[in-house]
């Protein structure tokens, strides 16, 4: 008779479908409300800053346009991250974006590593005879003025790409697949968009594949993604403005020095930059040993975060 009862009392098994699994909504579901949201925003800011582009005739070149032509797509990126953060009860600090450890010990640590590791690969290019950093092209007042500028959007524009990438996506995929399957999938799918780029069917893909596999780890390691940020943000900075080498195929004004590449665009990167370089290739991989020793532990993603689920739309009796 305590058998019966005890069967009967016990509550009932979960059941999992095609829409719903262990972790709430499936992943493939979740990925795919994120691009319905995501896309139409994207597209309705596009159309409004393109009309405001050509009515100012603003150079893309310049921090001004790279802000209207790039940065301000993190808007519709932010709003479509917190829709669906509401949707699955979860925050922006599950996706890796906490924000009250904005410009933390973690972010300056990567952009001081990040600059310096740039300036010495530069350094040994021009050991090399491919590199030469040229005349100092700012004076005065500029030089503070274009630091600034340049500063605050290369941030906005790493933001937009680190989050776009390894934000909401890598945590859904992580969900459905496990984090290195679902990392390697975001590193190739971010190597992939940067074909596209101008001068990118060289070493760019690549490297911007290694880069973002380099930098998931230190997602891994560090919990968040503010210390990648500072890496990408300061990498970013010193190619724009300290140097004045493209990034990622984008030439820009108002830098420092004004650089050139007078070798084989195998060891200089080319029109897409030093980022292509075989140089910068040795040096990622010198960068995933460097944090594999460094950064120690496992604390993304949190496994709170991972096994939340909305709230049921009925309550069990």
């Amino acid at each position: 008779m305590s058998d019966a009862s005890e069967v009967m009392s016990a509550p009932p098994m979960p059941h999992f479908g095609i829409l719903k699994g262990p972790n709430g909504i499936r992943a493939g579901w979740r990925l795919l409300i994120f691009v319905a949201i995501l896309v139409p925003l994207f597209f309705g800011v596009s159309r409004s800053v393109d009309a405001l582009i050509r009515r100012m005739h603003v150079d893309s070149s310049t921090p001004l346009g790279t802000v209207l032509t790039l940065d301000l797509l993190v808007l519709p990126l932010l709003i479509a991250t917190w829709i669906m953060g509401r949707i699955e009860r979860r925050t922006f600090a599950d996706y890796g974006l906490p924000w009250r450890r904005a410009f933390g010990r973690r972010f300056w640590q990567g952009a001081a590593f990040s600059l310096a590791s740039f300036t010495i690969l530069l350094v040994t290019m021009r050991l090399a005879g491919v590199f030469s950093f040229g005349a100092i092209a700012l004076h005065g007042w500029d030089v503070w003025k274009y630091a600034a500028a340049w500063a605050v959007v290369l941030f906005l524009g790493a933001l937009l790409e680190d989050f776009l990438y390894r934000g909401y996506l890598l945590f859904t995929l992580t969900t459905g697949i496990g984090f290195w399957p679902a990392a390697i999938v975001t590193s190739l799918l971010m190597g992939g968009i940067h074909y596209f780029n101008p001068s990118g069917h060289g070493l760019g893909p690549v490297s911007a594949t290694m880069y973002c596999l380099v930098t998931v780890l230190v997602l891994r390691r560090t919990g968040d993604l503010w210390m990648p940020l500072g890496i990408h943000s300061a990498w970013a900075w010193g190619e724009v403005y300290v140097y004045g080498v493209p990034d990622s195929g984008f030439p820009a004004n108002g830098h420092l020095f004004s650089a050139s590449f007078p070798g084989n665009p195998l060891l200089t990167g080319g029109g897409f930059g030093p980022e292509a370089s075989i140089f910068t290739l040795v040096l990622l991989a010198i960068w995933g040993v460097i944090f594999s020793v460094w950064l120690r532990g496992v604390k993304y993603p949190n496994p709170a975060a991972v096994l939340r689920q909305p709230p049921p739309s009925q309550n069990v009796n």
